[in-house]
């Protein structure tokens, strides 16, 4: 009901599992998906994990009920491009949608430090990410930096006196490079590589909107 009434916003499909969703998905070639992280059969992770394996130019979106979830941790290293509570205000998950269906990613910002803590903890990759990251130009690893602190497009190109169309091109190179699908997966190899470290925060903050 509240996507439908906006113009720009079509829905294509609806699934009442994981494994529905990963079907709908090949079958409906959608540009965004909202998940729900726990479902019968097959869960969100598993369905996110499947669909970005397949290839699919979806976005996943999955949903949660708290955001210190530890299915979250699961979705975003399966290839989520974000998170939402379930308490989400409508007018927030329209522009969620939006945001990712252009190929950003979502997510709050103590949740994401906290998040890529628990990546950049992890050994797991750690040598790959340095290595992928020897292909970046200075100005290429100086966006990556920056986009590590959550500054949107116009707010690296005002940082950085640049055009903006100048960071998409930057953006899009070092995604290509690292072989990410996104700015979500892009940030996990700069903290697991090292570059940049993340900030420790209180473990008593980031609950609720």
């Amino acid at each position: 009901m509240i996507l439908s009434s906006e113009p720009d916003l079509q829905i294509v499909g609806e699934a009442g599992d994981g494994g529905a969703a990963i079907e709908a998905a090949r079958r409906l070639d959608p540009d965004v998906i909202l998940l729900d992280i726990r479902m019968p059969n097959v869960d969100g992770i598993e369905a996110t994990r499947a669909i970005v394996a397949s290839g699919s130019r979806a976005r996943v979106l999955v949903l949660t009920t708290f955001d210190l979830d530890e299915y979250v941790y699961g979705a975003i290293r399966a290839g989520a491009s974000g998170f939402l509570l379930k308490d989400v205000r409508p007018p927030d998950l329209i522009d969620a949608i939006r945001l990712v269906a252009r190929g950003n990613a979502l997510l709050g910002p103590t949740v994401t430090q906290r998040l890529l803590a628990r990546f950049a903890d992890s050994d797991a990759g750690t040598g790959d990410a340095a290595s992928a990251l020897e292909s970046l130009t200075d100005r290429e690893r100086v966006i990556l930096c920056l986009l590590a602190e959550g500054l949107s497009n116009a707010e690296i190109a005002a940082e950085l006196v640049i055009s903006e169309s100048t960071v998409k091109t930057h953006v899009s190179n070092l995604l290509h490079k690292l072989n990410v699908r996104d700015r979500v997966q892009a940030v996990i190899v700069a903290y697991q590589s090292g570059l940049v470290a993340p900030v420790r925060v209180p473990s008593d903050l980031g609950h609720g909107r």
